[in-house]
């Protein structure tokens, strides 16, 4: 069943890569009273335990919102509003916005497909990461295969998707380090195939909302 994914890039601004968690910052709060998928907390201000809809990214220098399902609409609905960008006090004026508008079909498929990741791929939470660093190199590379399967299934099915087939992953990773919230965390470059049909920037694993895990198919 297709979905609806919008894509927002304001071309003109300029920011790093670690600047998407303020990106979130700033929309979160300035449409707050909008929807909790721009924030991904609850009125309550609880923390919305569920796939983010709305994701916030720096691709090659270019702020950019990805929204997914009620995501896309809600970005739709807010683009004409978007007059300026706050990252630390520094306001950008925005002069120029793209908005790409489309429909999505993810689901599993027969021939397995290519994806680069955009951004570091955070894998690893409180309960893999000692399994992680206690192993080989192949069984690490083997855990890490069996985290992006979870973590295509927990897109999936969050879309609606019901997967019969059994998803296999291959993946050719490099380790990394990257700081967040002042904490040193090991985080992943790389490519992987699997046979899977997934949409273009989207996020995979832990903190996507800031920018994380994001992919691309390649041709």
């Amino acid at each position: 069943m297709p979905i609806s994914q919008t894509i927002i890039r304001f071309p003109e601004i300029d920011l790093h890569t670690r600047d998407a968690h303020k990106l979130r910052g700033y929309f979160g709060n300035f449409f707050r009273e909008k929807s909790e998928l721009l924030h991904n907390h609850m009125g309550n201000g609880e923390f919305r335990y569920r796939y983010p809809q709305v994701q916030y990214k720096v691709i090659e220098g270019t702020p950019t919102l990805v929204g997914i399902s009620e995501g896309a609409a809600l970005l739709t609905e807010l683009f004409l509003r978007i007059r300026e960008i706050d990252i630390d006090g520094v306001k950008y004026q925005v002069h120029q916005k793209n908005i790409e508008a489309r429909q999505v079909e993810p689901e599993a498929s027969v021939a397995p497909n290519t994806y680069r990741f955009e951004t570091l791929w955070m894998a690893l939470n409180q309960h893999n990461h000692p399994r992680y660093v206690e192993a080989n190199r192949l069984e690490q590379e083997k855990l890490l295969e069996k985290i992006l399967v979870g973590n295509c299934l927990s897109f999936l099915k969050e879309m609606g998707v019901f997967v019969e087939t059994r998803l296999q992953a291959r993946a050719s990773l490099q380790e990394k380090k990257t700081r967040f919230k002042n904490n040193s965390m090991i985080a992943f470059e790389g490519m992987f195939e699997i046979n899977a049909n997934l949409p273009d920037w989207i996020g995979l694993g832990k903190q996507v909302s800031r920018g994380f895990g994001t992919i691309r198919r390649v041709v």
